[in-house]
Protein backbone atom coordinates (compact mmCIF):
# COMPACT_ATOMS: atom_id res chain seq x y z
CA UNK A 1 0.00 0.00 0.00
CA UNK A 2 1.11 3.54 -0.60
CA UNK A 3 2.17 6.12 1.95
CA UNK A 4 -0.78 8.30 0.92
CA UNK A 5 -3.19 5.55 1.92
CA UNK A 6 -1.33 5.18 5.22
CA UNK A 7 -1.54 8.93 5.92
CA UNK A 8 -5.25 9.04 5.17
CA UNK A 9 -6.02 5.88 7.11
CA UNK A 10 -4.04 7.13 10.13
CA UNK A 11 -6.25 10.22 10.16
CA UNK A 12 -9.35 8.05 9.81
CA UNK A 13 -8.18 5.88 12.73
CA UNK A 14 -7.70 8.99 14.87
CA UNK A 15 -11.17 10.22 13.85
CA UNK A 16 -12.75 6.88 14.73
CA UNK A 17 -11.11 6.78 18.16
CA UNK A 18 -12.14 10.40 18.79
CA UNK A 19 -15.75 9.77 17.82
CA UNK A 20 -15.76 6.53 19.83
CA UNK A 21 -14.66 8.51 22.88
CA UNK A 22 -17.60 10.86 22.54
CA UNK A 23 -19.97 7.94 21.90
CA UNK A 24 -18.68 6.25 25.05
CA UNK A 25 -19.90 9.32 26.94
CA UNK A 26 -23.28 9.17 25.19
CA UNK A 27 -22.61 12.13 22.91
CA UNK A 28 -23.44 11.18 19.35
CA UNK A 29 -25.46 14.01 17.81
CA UNK A 30 -24.18 16.49 15.25
CA UNK A 31 -23.92 19.26 17.86
CA UNK A 32 -20.67 17.76 19.13
CA UNK A 33 -18.79 18.31 15.86
CA UNK A 34 -16.95 21.44 17.09
CA UNK A 35 -15.87 19.57 20.22
CA UNK A 36 -14.79 16.55 18.17
CA UNK A 37 -12.71 18.82 15.94
CA UNK A 38 -11.24 20.50 19.01
CA UNK A 39 -9.50 17.25 19.92
CA UNK A 40 -9.25 15.58 16.47
CA UNK A 41 -7.31 18.42 14.81
CA UNK A 42 -4.65 18.89 17.53
CA UNK A 43 -4.27 15.13 17.93
CA UNK A 44 -3.89 14.59 14.20
CA UNK A 45 -1.37 17.44 13.87
CA UNK A 46 0.63 16.13 16.84
CA UNK A 47 0.55 12.62 15.35
CA UNK A 48 1.83 13.79 11.97
CA UNK A 49 4.58 15.80 13.67
CA UNK A 50 5.79 12.89 15.81
CA UNK A 51 5.12 9.80 13.67
CA UNK A 52 7.80 10.51 11.04
CA UNK A 53 10.38 11.05 13.80
CA UNK A 54 9.76 7.46 14.91
CA UNK A 55 9.96 6.15 11.35
CA UNK A 56 6.27 5.36 11.12
CA UNK A 57 6.18 5.90 7.37
CA UNK A 58 9.31 3.91 6.52
CA UNK A 59 8.39 0.65 4.75
CA UNK A 60 10.70 -1.54 6.83
CA UNK A 61 9.08 -0.28 10.05
CA UNK A 62 5.49 -0.09 8.79
CA UNK A 63 5.59 -3.73 7.66
CA UNK A 64 7.20 -5.19 10.81
CA UNK A 65 4.85 -6.37 13.62
CA UNK A 66 7.75 -6.12 16.08
CA UNK A 67 7.69 -2.35 15.52
CA UNK A 68 4.10 -1.86 16.72
CA UNK A 69 5.48 -0.24 19.86
CA UNK A 70 6.37 2.79 17.73
CA UNK A 71 2.81 3.96 16.97
CA UNK A 72 1.94 3.49 20.64
CA UNK A 73 4.92 5.57 21.72
CA UNK A 74 4.14 8.29 19.19
CA UNK A 75 0.56 8.50 20.40
CA UNK A 76 1.61 8.49 24.06
CA UNK A 77 3.43 11.74 23.30
CA UNK A 78 0.98 13.15 20.73
CA UNK A 79 -2.10 12.88 22.94
CA UNK A 80 -0.81 14.97 25.89
CA UNK A 81 0.44 17.55 23.39
CA UNK A 82 -3.02 17.63 21.82
CA UNK A 83 -4.64 17.94 25.26
CA UNK A 84 -2.37 20.90 26.00
CA UNK A 85 -3.25 22.60 22.72
CA UNK A 86 -6.95 21.95 23.37
CA UNK A 87 -6.69 23.43 26.86
CA UNK A 88 -4.94 26.53 25.49
CA UNK A 89 -7.64 27.01 22.85
CA UNK A 90 -10.32 26.69 25.53
CA UNK A 91 -8.42 28.91 27.97
CA UNK A 92 -8.45 26.15 30.56
CA UNK A 93 -6.09 23.68 32.18
CA UNK A 94 -5.21 20.19 31.03
CA UNK A 95 -7.22 17.62 32.94
CA UNK A 96 -4.71 14.83 33.68
CA UNK A 97 -7.30 12.05 33.52
CA UNK A 98 -8.47 13.29 30.11
CA UNK A 99 -4.90 13.44 28.79
CA UNK A 100 -4.11 9.95 30.11
CA UNK A 101 -7.28 8.37 28.76
CA UNK A 102 -6.80 10.13 25.42
CA UNK A 103 -3.21 8.84 25.27
CA UNK A 104 -4.12 5.27 26.20
CA UNK A 105 -7.13 4.92 23.92
CA UNK A 106 -5.44 6.65 21.01
CA UNK A 107 -2.31 4.52 21.40
CA UNK A 108 -4.44 1.37 21.49
CA UNK A 109 -6.45 2.51 18.47
CA UNK A 110 -3.34 3.27 16.46
CA UNK A 111 -1.69 -0.05 17.36
CA UNK A 112 -4.85 -1.92 16.34
CA UNK A 113 -5.03 0.03 13.07
CA UNK A 114 -1.33 -0.42 12.27
CA UNK A 115 -1.61 -4.13 13.12
CA UNK A 116 -4.50 -4.42 10.67
CA UNK A 117 -2.44 -2.52 8.12
CA UNK A 118 0.40 -5.05 8.45
CA UNK A 119 -2.05 -7.94 8.12
CA UNK A 120 -3.73 -6.42 5.03
CA UNK A 121 -0.41 -5.52 3.39
CA UNK A 122 0.98 -9.03 3.94
CA UNK A 123 -2.19 -10.67 2.66
CA UNK A 124 -2.08 -8.46 -0.46
CA UNK A 125 1.59 -9.34 -1.07
CA UNK A 126 0.76 -13.06 -1.43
Amino acid sequence: MSKTILYISDAVAIALVTVAGFAFHGETNADILPRVLLIFVPLTVAWFLLAPLLGLYQPEIVSNPKQLWRPALAMLFAAPLAALVRANILGSMVIPVFANVLAATSALGMVVWRGLYIFIARKGAR
